[in-house]
């Protein structure tokens, strides 16, 4: 089989991301230390856990947002190329939440920046990951 291109085997992770918007419409994104690409927060689900508490477990974690699971909307599930390691894919369970106003998140544990982008227009300064331009798709923009 040597020579056909073939590239070693696909790992895939499974992870949860969600996209939090605010009250002005705008979509967070997050950058990890020592990476380029923004994405949605999340991570990966740890052995037995179910998605929902790997959703709230990172996302107070990485933004010190504490979730209520009425405040958070499953989008469903997606596949995407991992952004920062090459040959994984992701299998990643989507959620949506909608903040209310006043609400602050902050940079914490790996995360290096964050940013809130107009989902419609996101700026193109930001590389973005797979998974993000996918949902930025999926939700009409």
């Amino acid at each position: 089989m040597s020579g056909d291109g073939a590239v070693g085997p696909i790992t895939t992770l499974r992870i949860v991301a969600v996209v939090v918007e605010r009250s002005d419409g705008r979509h967070l994104l997050v950058r990890k230390r020592g990476t380029q690409t923004f994405m949605q927060v999340g991570g990966k689900i740890e052995p037995g856990e179910e998605p929902l508490a790997a959703l709230v477990r990172e996302v107070e974690e990485e933004v010190g947002l504490r979730l209520e699971p009425a405040d958070i909307e499953s989008l469903g599930r997606f596949g995407a190329p991992a952004a920062n390691e090459p040959d994984h894919v992701v299998d990643a369970h989507v959620y949506q939440v909608r903040l209310r106003p006043g609400t602050e998140v902050a940079v914490r544990a790996e995360i290096e920046e964050l940013v809130w982008i107009d989902p419609a227009d996101p700026v193109a300064s930001y590389p973005l990951a797979p998974l993000t331009r996918d949902l930025l798709i999926a939700a009409g923009h």
